[in-house]
């Protein structure tokens, strides 16, 4: 098909009527389909069956001699803290394990900033009359989500093809004391695709912020989540972070929820010993340790698959044909319209797509229609606004093929429809 923006009054019009009545076919159709999250695939699950039952009754104590089915251990056995250590190149003395999800301990790590501050000597964020995380944009709904139920304000920043605006997030940092965090998702972004380059790192690493409590939220969440063999290389924030006098600046979070399983993984928060002493502290009050069990069982699954690399191997397996269907039809069926741009990641969870100005809620409200549930339009941005109204998330992974191929002929047909539709009607 020729470039839409260059055709003619009458095939616009030509091209509406057989798109409409397409349309009506997957209606007909009753089709359940859904892109809406991140989801590993039941086959993806499955790679990690044996670990339920890698454990007998004769395997229940840690290398330190702690029995795992007790209290104690507030910070995680050494081995899980050892493999935590050995993916994030860190010392296990900077690691606290946590439970399946690393949401969670960010969700309480900004909660007991905002109680009782993230230093010994600092004021409790909540003790300002406004407190605000920068929020590169697109990005991850739930880190928003968060911030929005804990009542920070959130300010968006421009996401480009290295990482964060940085002369955007510099010069906010500088000049506003209320400014205490940021979030980032550093490696293959949420929904972008984007590894942050080496300059953006070390200059968020070293940057003049206002307030001497800010942090860095480093949610390093697809770090070995590849889709091919040369896999992209993030530069090492803690050691830059280190070097620029700023030791205490980062909270790094990861998980094996889309490892293993995304209901019963582990999970860690990283930061300087300083940070691991302080927060160690404060979660003392709340709970006596997360689940060893699951840590010990992990770490013996990984152990005999002879690490974590080759499992993640029969992810990529499982999981790069989607995305190349993904790109083969957004190029079979778009590619040449002149109406939409989307990503190509070397890794992570999605692709994500660029419509025309003001057509992405219309293209995911007729998906809905036709049966085909996404992301909701205006997800990656603070407080739900895409204020273009054109970034749409797709998440290849969890349908089979023969369903993507269905959701992306649907998916195609919906952004062509509605970018017509309001060329009609503007």
């Amino acid at each position: 098909m020729a470039n839409l923006k260059q055709s003619s009054s009458e095939h616009l019009q030509q091209r509406l009527t057989e798109l409409k009545e397409q349309f009506e076919t997957y209606k007909q159709a009753n089709m359940t389909l859904d892109m809406s999250r991140g989801k590993p695939s039941p086959e993806q699950l499955d790679l990690s069956n044996e670990m339920l039952s890698i454990l007998d009754h004769h395997d229940l104590t840690a290398e330190n001699g702690v029995d795992i089915r007790n209290y104690g251990q507030l910070d995680g056995i050494p081995e899980a803290k050892s493999f935590f250590a050995s993916i994030l190149h860190v010392a296990a003395s900077q690691i606290i394990i946590g439970g399946n999800s690393s949401l969670s301990m960010m969700h309480d790590t900004v909660a007991r900033g905002l109680l009782k501050g993230v230093e010994p000597e600092a004021k409790p964020w909540s003790s300002y009359e406004q407190v605000k995380f920068l929020c590169p944009s697109p990005g991850y709904d739930r880190h928003f989500a968060i911030c929005e139920f804990l009542g920070i304000d959130m300010i968006p920043v421009s996401m480009t093809e290295k990482g964060p605006d940085m002369d955007e997030v510099e010069a906010l940092v500088r000049e506003d004391e209320t400014i205490k965090g940021i979030w980032c998702v550093p490696k293959y972004s949420n929904p972008e695709g984007v590894t942050y380059s080496d300059d953006v790192v070390k200059r968020l690493a070293s940057m003049d912020t206002k307030a001497d409590d800010f942090r860095i939220f480093w949610d390093n969440a697809y770090t070995i989540h590849h889709l091919t063999d040369q896999p992209d290389e993030l530069a090492d924030i803690m050691a830059e972070a280190e070097a620029a006098g700023h030791p205490n600046r980062v909270y790094v979070f990861a998980s094996t929820s889309k490892v293993t399983f995304p209901g019963a993984g582990i999970s860690a928060f990283v930061s300087s010993e300083d940070n691991v002493a302080f927060t160690k502290k404060q979660l003392g009050f709340q709970t006596i340790g997360a689940d060893k069990i699951n840590q010990l069982r992990h770490v013996r699954f990984f152990d005999q698959q002879g690490g974590v690399e080759p499992l993640m191997k029969k992810h990529a397996a499982i999981i790069k044909p989607k995305f190349d269907l993904v790109i083969e039809k957004l190029q079979e069926k778009l590619g040449d319209k002149d109406i939409v741009n989307w990503t190509e990641p070397n890794g992570g969870y999605f692709i994500s797509v660029n419509t025309e100005e003001g057509c992405a809620k219309r293209i995911v409200s007729l998906c809905k229609e036709a049966g085909l549930t996404l992301t909701g339009a205006g997800a990656t941005f603070p407080y739900g606004e895409d204020p273009l109204d054109r970034n749409i998330r797709i998440a290849p992974t969890f349908p089979n093929v023969d369903e993507l191929k269905q959701a992306m002929d649907v998916f195609c047909d919906c952004v062509e429809l509605a970018t017509i539709e309001r060329w009609q009607f503007n």
